[in-house]
């Protein structure tokens, strides 16, 4: 069941921006071999989409200004 604000959460909530950030950061790893861009170390965006999405674990915890429960 979803929370009755929940288009106010998507829109403000740090933890969905950070997660989509995750996602982006795992797209990048893998689009990066297949075009042939091999100048970053492999690990480097698995580390920092793993940071990221621990961040957003905390994010989804803390009382964030400009969201109310409804």
């Amino acid at each position: 069941m979803l929370v009755s604000n929940w288009r106010a959460v998507l829109c403000r909530a740090w933890s969905i921006r950070l997660l989509l950030l995750a996602g982006v950061l795992s797209g990048v790893e893998v689009a990066l071999p297949l075009i042939g861009v091999e100048a970053i170390p492999p690990r480097v965006f698995a580390t920092l989409s793993g940071i990221v999405a621990a961040a957003a674990f905390v994010a989804r915890l803390l009382a964030q200004k400009g969201i109310t429960d409804a």
